[in-house]
């Protein structure tokens, strides 16, 4: 009898298996029902230099707003973007992860460069002008507020602070709220590249 139940026993683990894998990829970021064009903008580089959303067009792209002088919420999501990049290996050249200032009177350029440098070469430190920056915060929804401070570093910023994807096709495709653990992201990115190279 008991040789008789081991197929049946091998038999539904195998069913099981196949099921779970014609399930459909559940992301673990918040997606859009329909993706909408993510808003284009032009800022200026860390280095100086002038960076258009759209030339960016082919690569997946990871946004977050934040600043310099941030003294939590930043370092963490930065640091897990350093191990989402790192993990992603040779993969990674399909990546871009663009860091915007919430604080331009503070971060200049070489500020942003020095600061995102930390974390990894990587990743494109972003500012402008507050009339470009305020456009680029009101295109993606983001909440930024100066809040002062009884301190010698005068005030900081109140902000989003989500991570949002922007897929090869420019579009709008998931957001991550703050704590979201960056295996997550990193399963999503990698599932995304499966389709793009599936698409190829």
């Amino acid at each position: 009898m008991k040789h008789a139940i081991r197929p049946i026993f091998m038999g539904g683990l195998l069913m099981l298996f196949l099921l779970a894998s014609c399930q459909p990829y559940q992301f673990k970021g918040t997606s859009y029902e329909d993706p909408p064009d993510a808003a284009d903008f032009e800022l200026t580089r860390a280095d100086g230099g002038r960076l258009r959303l759209s030339d960016l067009k082919g690569k997946i792209v990871l946004l977050f707003f934040g600043f310099a002088t941030c003294p939590d919420v930043c370092p963490v999501t930065l640091s897990d973007s350093k191990r989402i990049i790192e993990n992603l290996g040779d993969k990674s050249v399909n990546l871009s992860y663009l860091f915007i200032t919430v604080d331009p009177e503070r971060d200049t350029p070489e500020k942003l460069k020095a600061y995102v440098s930390n974390f990894h070469e990587n990743i494109i430190g972003l500012t402008g002008t507050e009339e470009e920056l305020a456009a680029v915060r009101e295109d993606y929804g983001i909440y930024a507020v100066k809040v002062s401070l009884k301190s010698g570093i005068g005030y900081t910023m109140d902000h989003t602070a989500r991570v949002y994807l922007i897929d090869s096709e420019g579009r709008m495709r998931l957001t991550y709220a703050f704590g979201t653990p960056y295996e997550d992201i990193l399963q999503d990115i990698q599932y995304i590249l499966k389709e793009i190279d599936a698409e190829n």
